[in-house]
């Protein structure tokens, strides 16, 4: 598991302005209206926090992550305004699915802006949540806040998880040592095998099916 930390190492060895920007562009895209089906956002975060080398990094981290959260919520809440109730038959919400963007759309009728707080976890809905806060007029004193806490949400969750899941590394590498490459590379064998085994046997039904089908063919044709 060496590559791992060293990985982590390397990484949070790069400038601080440079761990910095891509913090907020990964939270940017993860939170931004459809950007986050190109960009793995909530992966990118999760791994600056695990490569956080001081306690410093980790709350520059925090902040900026939050901070390029809330501003990819914009992104939703200003086409929101932009488009109206037309918004929902426009081709970003139909490839993400328009059950996420009723369900949106119902949270924040219910909740109103604590809608864009409680749905910041939920994949893809909370990316329409703000979008739906658009489209229904909520006042952008209303939406801001919201939008900030939600942010801040976010933005603890996955920059404190990185961290706590980079210092497990580290952990497990000091008590395991050497033999975590022996039990990797066990893994991988057992892991090849079953894929070849399953292979085998597809291949071994795959003619099977075709004698039987070739046998009812010839039923009906008697």
């Amino acid at each position: 598991m060496s590559w791992i930390s060293d990985g982590l190492a390397a990484l949070g060895g790069l400038p601080v302005p440079v761990l910095l920007a891509v913090a907020f562009v990964a939270s940017f895209a993860e939170s931004g209206l459809g950007v986050g089906m190109l960009l793995p956002g909530e992966t990118a975060v999760l791994i600056l926090g695990a490569s956080a080398r001081d306690t410093v990094l980790l709350a520059a981290l925090f902040v900026i992550v939050a901070i390029g959260a809330c501003a990819g919520d914009h992104i939703g809440y200003l086409l929101g305004r932009r488009y109206g109730r037309r918004m929902r038959e426009t081709r970003i919400v139909h490839k993400l699915g328009v059950e996420h963007w009723d369900r949106a759309v119902d949270t924040l009728r219910r909740r109103g802006a604590l809608a864009i707080v409680l749905t910041r976890l939920l994949p893809i809905v909370r990316t329409f949540t703000p979008a739906a806060a658009g489209v229904a007029g909520m006042p952008y004193r209303r939406f801001l806040p919201a939008s900030l806490l939600a942010g801040l949400l976010w933005s603890a969750v996955y920059v404190f998880a990185g961290a706590a899941a980079g210092a497990s590394i580290h952990a497990v590498e000091r008590f395991i040592g050497n033999a975590g490459w022996i039990v990797f590379a066990a893994l991988a064998v057992i892991l090849l095998a079953v894929l070849l085994w399953r292979r085998r046997r597809k291949c071994a039904a795959e003619p099977d099916a075709t004698e039987r089908e070739l046998d009812r063919v010839a039923d009906r044709e008697h």
